[in-house]
């Protein structure tokens, strides 16, 4: 994801659990054969095989582990690297690991892994990975004992409360602590503690209109319908390439099987986005679309719907408002009109739609591209709208909700308000869920006056590299009184800190997957138990949560175990760590079930097909048509071998030429003298980056992409593989005045850029 799905780790999505919701229903296990593969108990709660114990802690430069001794034979967990949860099987002898292969018999993986599974042995073994505390002193950093290190950071967090009130203190948390459910399920009564407004997640770079749309239209920011893509018969995927992330908001491993079954069955699969994707390269039909004109496109083919007679709500017009609204807003937008705007013409846009609305299963899907831009959350409304009002949404084969056996929304209440009750200092942005939009993080630690915050918190996050203007909030942090990260590595972000807090990690915990279990295309469950040990100076990231909750509130929580245990008891299969723990491969469900108007979480239990939110967004829409098209835009690119900026220091993914290249149009090449492997300047409103240029034909002309994750050539980052392979930040082109207006995300798709090769620019200056 630019940053991976949304953090929710301390508010309503910590439920407290309903035994009242509790059902007999006990699931089935089945068995499915192998169609691939790569040949690449417990201390109190997660992964622990024996209580860490204080004292000596080894030298700051944490050595390679060895492959602490496990018990030979064949071990089975999920991967937790990204959104697809694919099962491993693990074959050790003598100890190592001597193979790491897909689960054959994972009943939503099948066998299917990528080349990131292997790299859970890289980063296991990481010699740069932390795992003792250390402090930043006049002499550099040294190591500092646990609870040394525990009661520094309560006391210093105390004392910025004290003197500069709540909000003087902020907290940002990244992408992966979605992907450890030790940190979901026990970081809440820390961060609680801190009782500041100034929080921030990765959430607001990347899927925030999806949690709009979903709490606008059904009622609870963790609603959104996932596409029931093994049973739909037309796929429309937008701006979103799952040959590469396996999903993402659509946890579905093995994606190239999975589309080659929709087009086996006689079905098709379109694509639409400004490059020609790994994934658009194996579908039916690719289209090019200009950066920021999907909602205009969407809006066309809604209103040729409607205006063809088709438009069709079934079963979803007892509980649904908002039909007619939508069919008078859409006439705004006819295909003729916005064809020039889109890039795509009106004879196409047409055509899409009559297939679309023939189809007996369709479904529309649109990711990261249709989130990432000016009009993010108009985009994910219209894509969940288009699939209502053609029969699909709640439907096999369109869009569904899955419903996971550890169940987030099981105490949640109808009709509660996510949104909008308090302001950003600065720029005045209302909340989301409980944070600002991580575009204004760095105004308020340099805007000075009442309320600025002094004090930063960082959990599994990296936000110079993954937030707007890089360079901005490196500056910013630079500044503070106090920051504590609590994070494996000394990286762009962290090396700012006073006091990094190291947790283990990978295959050193147990794992399950709270989140990607919602937004899975069918539903399992699979219980992961840690393969290695931890090394005794080592602590979990629930202890280190938990020391620093009771220090800061004298308060004492449930441990993580707990909380799931109970959370899958109560679930809708009344299941239990024990009894996955029986079925290593994985729990199969079934396959996703309609469940509306019963799932709805809106005050009256209806749909909202046209809430006003979005209705009044459609005004900026209008006035975008009439504006000139920037020269050239920039947009990001999703690669396979990599997840954010975390995953570059493993060697395996490392591999090869350099990834971190500029894509453009070879007639936007050839018009600046430009070959593929020069060295360009690629410059925007905040800053430029020097990158090599490749020159092709999978981007439309005016467009071109650059990697995200990269820009490892900072000082003081202790990341060897990382720094051999630096590549440049995509976010120190970011410009964080440029936001979705309806949501808050950062805009960070359709960049208006200059490109000049290097060697003329500075013969120039």
């Amino acid at each position: 994801m630019v940053p991976g799905v949304r953090e929710v780790v301390s508010r309503t999505c910590l439920p407290t659990v309903n035994a009242d919701r509790a059902t007999s229903t006990k699931p089935q296990i089945i068995r499915i054969a192998r169609n691939g593969r790569f040949t690449l108990g417990h201390f109190l709660t997660f992964g622990v095989r024996r209580p860490p114990r204080p004292g000596g802690l080894p030298h700051l430069a944490a050595k390679a582990s060895g492959m602490t001794a496990i018990r030979d034979g064949k071990h089975f967990r999920a991967c937790n690297l990204c959104e697809a949860i694919c099962g491993l099987e693990i074959t050790v002898a003598n100890g190592a690991i001597t193979d790491l292969r897909g689960d054959a018999l994972d009943p939503l993986s099948h066998g299917h892994i990528c080349p990131k599974g292997n790299a859970l042995i890289d980063l296991h073994a990481d010699p740069d990975r932390l795992k003792t505390p250390i402090r930043r002193t006049a002499g550099g950093w040294e190591p500092i004992a646990w609870d040394a290190a525990f009661d520094l950071v309560a006391e210093r967090l105390k004392a910025i409360v004290e003197e500069h009130g709540d909000d003087g203190v902020a907290i940002y948390l990244g992408n992966p602590n979605v992907h450890n459910s030790g940190t979901l399920l026990s970081s809440g009564g820390f961060l609680r503690a801190l009782r500041t407004r100034n929080r921030f997640s990765a959430t607001s770079v990347d899927q925030l209109p999806h949690h709009r749309a979903a709490l606008e239209m059904f009622g609870h920011p963790m609603l959104i319908p996932i596409p029931d893509v093994d049973r739909t018969g037309y796929f429309l995927c937008m701006g979103a390439n799952p040959l590469a992330s396996n999903g993402s908001i659509m946890t579905a491993p093995g994606m190239r099987s999975r589309m080659k079954a929709v087009q086996s069955r006689g079905g098709r699969v379109v694509v639409i986005d400004p490059r020609r994707t790994e994934t658009a390269a194996v579908a039916d039909e690719h289209l090019f679309i200009r950066p920021g004109a999907d909602a205009l496109f969407l809006l066309a083919i809604v209103d040729t719907i409607f205006e063809s007679g088709a438009a069709r709500l079934g079963r979803l017009a007892e509980f649904t408002d908002g039909f007619d609204d939508l069919r008078a807003v859409a006439r705004a937008f006819p295909a003729h009109r916005v064809a020039a705007k889109t890039g795509i013409s009106e004879d196409t846009i047409l055509r899409i739609a009559r297939e679309f609305a023939a189809a007996p299963h369709a479904v529309a899907y649109g990711r990261v591209g249709l989130s990432t831009q000016s009009f993010g959350g108009l985009c994910q409304w219209l894509v969940n709208a288009l699939n209502a009002i053609t029969g699909n949404l709640d439907e096999p084969g369109g869009m569904m909700w899955p419903r996971p056996a550890y169940d987030l929304l099981q105490n949640a209440k109808p009709g509660e308000t996510h949104a909008g009750r308090w302001r950003s200092r600065v720029r005045n942005l209302p909340e989301f869920d409980g944070e600002f939009p991580v575009a204004t993080m760095a105004d308020e630690m340099l805007m000075p006056g009442p309320g600025r915050v002094r004090a930063f918190v960082t959990s599994a996050g990296n936000p110079v590299l993954s937030t707007p203007h890089g360079a901005k909030l490196d500056d910013a942090l630079s500044g503070l009184d106090f920051m504590v990260c609590i994070d494996p590595y000394l990286n762009e972000t962290t090396r700012h800190a006073d006091v990094i807090l190291p947790p283990a990690h990978g295959l050193e915990v147990d794992h399950y997957d709270v989140i990607f279990h919602h937004f899975a295309v069918r539903n399992t469950a699979r219980y992961s138990e840690a393969l290695f040990p931890i090394e005794p100076e080592q602590r979990y990231d629930w202890q280190i949560f938990e020391a620093l909750r009771q220090r800061m509130t004298g308060k004492a929580g449930k441990n993580p175990t707990e909380r799931l245990d109970l959370g899958l008891r109560t679930g809708p299969y009344a299941t239990s760590i024990d009894e996955l723990r029986e079925h290593p491969h994985g729990v199969d469900y079934g396959p996703l079930q309609p469940s509306l108007p019963q799932r709805l979480l809106t005050a009256n239990g209806r749909v909202r097909l046209a809430p006003a939110a979005f209705i009044a967004d459609l005004t900026r829409l209008e006035a975008h048509l009439a504006e000139p098209a920037a020269e050239l835009v920039l947009i990001g690119r999703r690669q396979l071998r990599s997840n954010n900026s975390w995953m570059h220091n493993a060697p395996r993914l490392m591999r090869g030429p350099d990834r971190c290249t500029v894509m453009l149009n070879p007639a936007d090449a050839s018009a600046r003298g430009i070959a593929t492997g020069d060295p360009v300047i690629v410059r925007s409103a905040v800053g430029a980056v020097t990158v090599p240029a490749e020159v092709t034909d999978a981007l439309m002309p005016g467009v071109i992409s650059l990697p995200h994750g990269f820009g490892h050539a900072r000082a003081g980052v202790r990341m060897s593989v990382a720094a051999a392979n630096p590549g440049a930040s995509y976010n120190d082109l970011a410009d964080p005045d440029r936001l979705d207006e309806l949501t808050g995300n950062a805009a960070l798709s359709g960049v208006p850029v200059e490109v000049h090769l290097a060697v003329t620019a500075a013969a120039g200056a």
